[in-house]
Parts: C-alpha cells; sequence; structure tokens
C-alpha cells in the first residue's frame, strides 16, 4: 500500500493522506460495482488496500445519502479536495499500477466490467 501511496501522491500531485483515501474509495467502489473475482485479484496485490476500504467505509450516513456508483464516488472525492482533473489522473494511475500488478486483461476487464469506468481509462 505504501508504494502505491507514494506513486499516487507524487503522480497526481497530492497529499499522501488524500491518496490512502483515495484509495481506499475507489478500490470500495471497484468491489461493490465491478467484477468481484478479478476486483478481489487485485485488491490481493496491495497490503493494506483493505485496511484501506474499511476506513473509507467509515464515512457514516453521508455515502449512503449520496446512494451509490460512480456519481457517489467523484462526489466523496471532491470532498476530499480533489478536482475532476486530478481524479482523471489518479484513475489512470490506479489502472496503471493494476495492470502492473494483476495483467492488462484482468485489468481491461475490471475497467470494462464497472460500470461508467470505461470513460478514466
Amino acid at each position: 500500500m505504501d508504494e502505491l501511496v507514494g506513486q499516487l501522491a507524487a503522480k497526481a500531485g497530492i497529499d499522501g493522506a488524500v491518496a490512502e483515501k483515495t484509495i481506499g474509495i475507489v478500490l470500495g467502489f471497484l468491489r461493490n460495482e465491478g467484477p468481484s473475482d478479478k476486483v478481489q485479484a487485485l485488491i490481493d496485490q496491495i497490503p493494506g488496500a483493505e485496511a484501506a476500504i474499511a476506513a473509507s467505509n467509515n464515512s457514516g450516513g453521508l455515502s449512503r445519502l449520496m446512494g451509490g456508483g460512480l456519481m457517489a464516488v467523484g462526489t466523496r472525492l471532491m470532498a476530499l479536495g480533489l478536482s475532476m482533473g486530478e481524479i482523471q489522473n489518479i484513475a489512470r494511475e490506479l489502472f496503471r499500477f493494476g495492470r502492473d500488478k494483476i495483467g492488462a486483461d484482468q485489468m481491461g476487464e475490471i475497467i470494462s466490467g464497472t460500470p461508467g469506468l470505461s470513460q478514466f481509462a
């Protein structure tokens, strides 16, 4: 997880704590909306990912009020202070990291199997 947080913070130009929260939010979204077996394979390759997902779910009732899906993720990420451009850069960096960990084919299946995600690939 430290490797991913460091890469994301450096390449996206964001704080490490924000990067870690972002990773938890995105992985939690993928777990809920994407192909579960492929997403779990990715999560298993990132030590600390489960803790980051659990921490990102501790936002109380706010996330339940926002509903689900990609729009809710965008709202949560913007609440961290991220712009749409930063969110797109972060998504591309996370996808690149995922391809390195589980391969381009499996990452492609996650992207294509998750509603709305292909616009960020």
